[in-house]
């Protein structure tokens, strides 16, 4: 079920708030919204209130035996490119950035926010559908500025599928293959990356892949591979 509301203040909390209240949030449902006036993103940033993109929020529930909660970050961004792809086909330059983004050559298209509430995850993904945000630390864009115009309830219905075919594969133990098409559909390894890391600072050296753990991998100048658990990485040229 795909519910959709005209304004909100954010999907994530929205769920959230359902969650602690012991209302019952079925994997496969969705929470989208026209506009959302409190939207937040990864690290505390805003989550650009867009009229026409894609805003929404999906749970996934954590079962024995599941793989670390962290990689559905990844298996978020894998259905997001290949809900874009059905949608945009023909579109170049369309990559996975660790550990949430989409790109679309150097220029962010959509992102994901994971937020935990017991053993449920909330899953909320922004996709600039119809307009890009101005932000000053990135270059942005938008399915419209690139030539395809794609709604926002056609987008959410072809999301729901490819979100619900990861996450079975998800439950069912295949994190593996999930991890290889999420590899084939990321920057290349061996790209030229820089890591504002939080535990060592700024670092730059080559995009090693992700490790079984969906932990980013930074290979070093003098040979070394650093795993990088949390930070913003950057394409460098």
């Amino acid at each position: 079920m795909i519910e959709t509301v005209a304004q909100i203040g954010s999907t994530n909390a929205a769920l959230l708030d359902r969650l602690a209240a012991g209302e019952s949030a079925p994997e496969g449902d969705w929470l989208v919204a026209d506009r959302q006036v409190a939207g937040r993103g990864r690290a505390g940033r805003v989550w650009s209130d867009g009229f026409g993109n894609f805003m929404g929020s999906t749970v996934a529930h954590l079962r024995s035996g599941d793989p670390l909660p962290q990689t559905l970050a990844l298996v978020a961004g894998l259905a997001v490119h290949r809900a874009v792809m059905a949608l945009a086909p023909g579109l170049e330059g369309l990559v996975l950035k660790w550990p949430n983004d989409l790109l679309a050559g150097q220029a962010k298209l959509a992102g994901i926010l994971l937020e935990r509430q017991g053993d449920s995850i909330v899953v909320g993904i922004g996709v600039n559908l119809a307009q890009a945000p101005d932000l000053p630390d990135r270059a942005t864009a938008s399915l419209e500025s690139l030539g395809f115009r794609v709604s926002r309830d056609a987008f959410a219905e072809a999301l729901a599928q490819e979100w619900h075919w990861a996450l079975t594969r998800w439950h069912c133990g295949e994190w593996s293959a999930l991890r290889q098409e999420w590899l084939a559909r990321a920057m290349p390894v061996g790209s030229l990356i820089s890591v504002n890391d939080r535990e060592h600072g700024l670092l730059m050296g080559a995009f090693g892949g992700i490790d079984g753990d969906g932990v980013a991998l930074l290979r070093l100048a003098d040979g070394a591979t650093r795993a990088i658990h949390a930070g913003d990485i950057d394409l460098v040229g």
